[in-house]
Order: structure tokens, then C-alpha cells, then sequence
């Protein structure tokens, strides 16, 4: 009898036991969800989550301020404001977003004219592009002192060579030389015996201009009627040596190039542009060269000719036309080019706050109290440094144009496991009754996504 009693009475002191701790229990968890202060807190780095710290101050290792949150992974002043962001939203502070280099500016709509820049190179005008080739095999006697670069003079002698092949040619020339003369000084003659000299001048003519002599040394010959020792290659205008490949005792086949000699007075400058910024580009436009090296600047017009598309590059080639007064322009310089071009109303964003993973492209708009929420953007146009925004953003939104990749790294890292305050939060440790909470979670993270 005593032994029944005496577990009748231990039975009914665990049932009390437990039903208060029950009670204590509840009433904690009451007074924290209304007071918010009874739960026991922990910091955290932002850069760090993962790692907890006892007391709030310096992270140890990332040099950043550690945030409190509850042991359930909550924050300990939990913002109601945060509930209406989407999952990925990050809280940074002042103090973090100086560190990591974060820089907001607002979004504007705008119309007018921007500064295209971009880089061009020098190029010879193929109209002022002059090649003296071999008309005959020979060799090479003599070589003046041009070299590539050399400024020439039209005219100017650059070299001699010798042909034994044109040792014929030559002297039919001297002879119908002497025909044309004697026709003109025998009256007796007849029309028909002058145009029959003139025909056959003419044609010993285009025969030593094939060959590679000049016209000035074929006068020389007519009038002395002498055969001479060598023939001459001459400057055919005014300009600059690109390509000297002669020297004395060289042998040439025919065809074979001499000299390339360009007039730079006037040059064309090639530049790479995108489609989307050709579009704004129309011949005849006005642009601003500039060597900021030596301090000089030109002007050019867009040439007539349509832009080219370059598939090594994927870009296109607009062409440039510009006096070169002083010969500041030299072929293969680069330059930089600033083109004006005029373009619609439209909101814009600098390229740099552009987040482009594959199909997707994110910016992140600041939400104030240091909030910074992804959000989804398409583009249009993007001309220089800037980027049309047809969807995602309006006028006056306030987005971070600088540091993005670590704000984009930041919110991965902070996706939320069941919510869409994108405040990480911290699971507790699992207990042997929460394996369907664990299932639950993991299935989560298989499909979260990452914007």
C-alpha cells in the first residue's frame, strides 16, 4: 500500500514540473515576441554571417562591425519595412559601404547630346596612295639617300636601274623621234606619213611608261636623241616614304614594288564602334580628333562611305577624314575621338552599375536605412558609358553604381532559407525531433534562386 502511494505521488510531481516548465516556457516566448528584448542574442559579420561572435564591436578577422541577431537567426530590431523587398536584399551601413566602395546616384531621364568616345587609328588616304612598281626585270644601280619616312618631292629622283629589255624599246623610240621630226620639217610628206609617226611615237611612249621610265626622262631622250646609260625612278608626287625595298646591285623581277610613297596632307583615321552606337553615327558629321601627347587637335567628317563590320572584333569601322596640316598625323598613330551624338529622352544608368550574369542583368536600388534590393532590368541602347533602361527602373530611383559585384556577392550569400527580407539568418542547431524542419530547408536551398 505505502508503494502505490508513494508512486501516485511521484507521478503527480513530474506532471506538475512539466506542466510549469510548460508555462514559464510560453510566457518567455510571449514576452519576446512583444517586447523583442527576453531572447539571447549573438553578433555576426556581414562579410562573414556564418562565423558568430559573443560580444557586439570589431569582427576579428574582416575589420567590420558585428551585427546582433536573435539565437533563431533573426535580427535583433527586426525592420517591418523589409518585408515588402524582394529575397537578396542586403543591409549595408555607412561605415561598410565606405569600406567595400559602394557609390548611389539617381536615376535621371534625360535627352540631348553625349560625347562618344572611342579610340582611332591613322590611316593613308588610298586615294593619295602611291606605288612604284618594276614594269621590266633588271637591276638596281644606284639608290639616292631616301629611306621610309623620308619626305619626298614629286619629281625627286629616288634611284636608277638598268633593263636589257627595254634596250629595244629605247631605240625604236629614238627612231620614230627622228621620223615625227623629219615629218614635220618635209611638207612634202603629207598628213598621212605624220599621223603614221605620231601613232608609232606614241606608242614606243606607252611602252617606256610600262617599263618604269618617266616622262620627264623620255622628253630628255626625244630632244638629245641620245641613248641613255640608265633609267630613272622618280618621285611620282609629293609625300611621304611608307616602304623603301631597294639597294645598289639589286636584281627585281617584273612587278616587283620599289617604293611606296603616301601624300599625308590628307588622312583617313579608322575607329571601332558597336552596332548599337553606329546607329547614331551619319556621314558627314563632325568630330574632334586629338593627340593629347603632344597637345593637338583636328577636325574630322565622317566619311560618306557606310561603316564596315569587323568579325574578329565584332564591331564596325567608321571612317574618318581629316586634314593634316604640319603632317602631326602619321599612318598607325592612335588618336582619340570624341563624336557628338544626339539621343532620345530615355532613362539611362552608367555601364558600371550593371550586373549581367548570362540573360539576366540586375542593378541594386537603394531602399534606404541602407538597404539594397536586386532588382531585374532590360536594356536598350548603350552609347559610351551609358545604358538605356527600358524596364525595371523610373526617374528619381536610387540605385549604387559602384561596388555592385560585392553588394551582387553579398545578397547571394544572404538568401533568405524561408523568407523574402533577404536578412540572413541563422539556423538552430537541429534536434532530434526537427528532422522534417531539416528536410524541409534543404529542400529550399535546392531550389533557390539567385537573381
Amino acid at each position: 500500500m505505502k508503494k502505490a502511494t508513494y508512486s501516485i505521488v511521484l507521478v503527480v510531481l513530474l506532471a506538475g514540473t512539466f506542466l510549469a516548465g510548460s508555462w514559464y516556457s510560453q510566457r518567455g516566448v510571449a514576452k519576446s515576441a512583444t517586447s523583442g528584448t527576453a531572447e539571447a542574442v549573438h553578433h555576426v559579420a556581414s562579410i562573414r554571417p556564418a562565423q558568430g561572435f559573443g560580444t557586439p564591436g570589431i569582427a576579428p578577422d574582416a575589420r567590420m562591425p558585428a551585427e546582433p541577431v536573435h539565437v533563431h537567426g533573426g535580427p535583433v530590431a527586426a525592420e517591418r519595412s523589409s518585408a515588402s523587398m524582394s529575397a537578396g536584399t542586403v543591409k549595408i551601413t555607412p561605415e561598410q559601404q565606405q569600406l567595400i566602395g559602394v557609390r548611389v546616384s539617381s536615376v535621371e531621364k534625360a535627352s540631348g547630346t553625349h560625347t562618344l568616345r572611342v579610340l582611332g587609328r591613322v590611316a593613308p588616304d588610298e586615294t593619295r596612295l602611291y606605288k612604284v612598281n618594276a614594269g621590266i626585270e633588271g637591276s638596281i644601280r644606284e639608290v639616292s639617300a631616301v629611306t621610309t619616312g623620308s619626305q619626298v618631292k614629286k619629281d625627286q629622283l629616288l634611284a636608277t636601274f638598268s633593263a636589257p629589255g627595254a634596250l629595244s624599246t629605247i631605240q625604236l623610240f629614238i627612231l620614230n623621234a627622228n621620223a615625227g621630226d623629219r615629218a614635220k620639217l618635209g611638207p612634202s610628206a603629207g598628213q598621212n606619213a605624220l599621223a603614221l609617226a605620231n601613232s608609232n611615237l606614241r606608242q614606243r611612249l606607252d611602252q617606256l611608261h610600262n617599263i618604269g621610265m618617266s616622262a620627264q626622262q623620255m622628253e630628255e631622250i626625244a630632244k638629245s636623241k641620245l641613248f641613255p646609260e640608265s633609267i630613272r625612278i622618280l618621285a611620282p608626287a609629293d609625300g611621304f616614304v611608307l616602304a623603301r625595298n631597294v639597294s645598289p646591285g639589286q636584281k627585281f623581277e617584273r612587278g616587283a614594288e620599289f617604293f611606296q610613297i603616301a601624300d599625308l596632307s590628307r588622312v583617313w583615321i579608322l575607329a571601332d564602334v558597336f552596332e548599337d552606337e553606329a546607329q547614331y553615327l551619319r556621314p558627314g558629321m563632325m568630330a574632334r580628333v586629338s593627340l593629347p601627347r603632344q597637345k593637338k587637335v583636328f577636325s574630322s567628317r565622317v566619311s560618306e562611305v557606310l561603316p564596315q563590320f569587323d568579325a574578329a572584333t565584332r564591331t564596325l569601322k567608321v571612317r574618318l577624314e581629316a586634314d593634316n596640316p604640319g603632317f602631326f598625323l602619321r599612318p598607325d598613330m592612335f588618336v582619340d575621338i570624341e563624336l557628338p551624338v544626339q539621343l532620345p529622352a530615355a532613362v539611362t544608368v552608367p555601364v558600371d552599375a550593371i550586373l549581367e550574369s548570362g540573360l539576366r542583368k540586375t542593378v541594386f536600388v537603394d531602399r534606404g536605412n541602407g538597404h539594397f534590393e536586386p532588382r531585374p532590368v532590360e536594356t536598350g541602347w548603350r552609347v559610351g558609358d551609358r545604358v538605356e533602361i527600358v524596364q525595371g527602373l523610373a526617374p528619381g530611383d536610387r540605385i549604387a553604381v559602384s561596388g555592385t559585384f560585392l553588394l551582387d556577392s553579398e545578397s547571394r550569400m544572404r538568401l533568405p532559407p524561408g523568407g523574402p527580407s533577404g536578412v540572413l539568418s541563422k539556423a538552430k542547431p537541429a534536434q532530434a525531433g526537427d528532422e522534417h524542419a531539416a528536410h524541409s530547408q534543404a529542400g529550399h536551398h535546392h531550389g533557390e534562386h539567385h537573381p
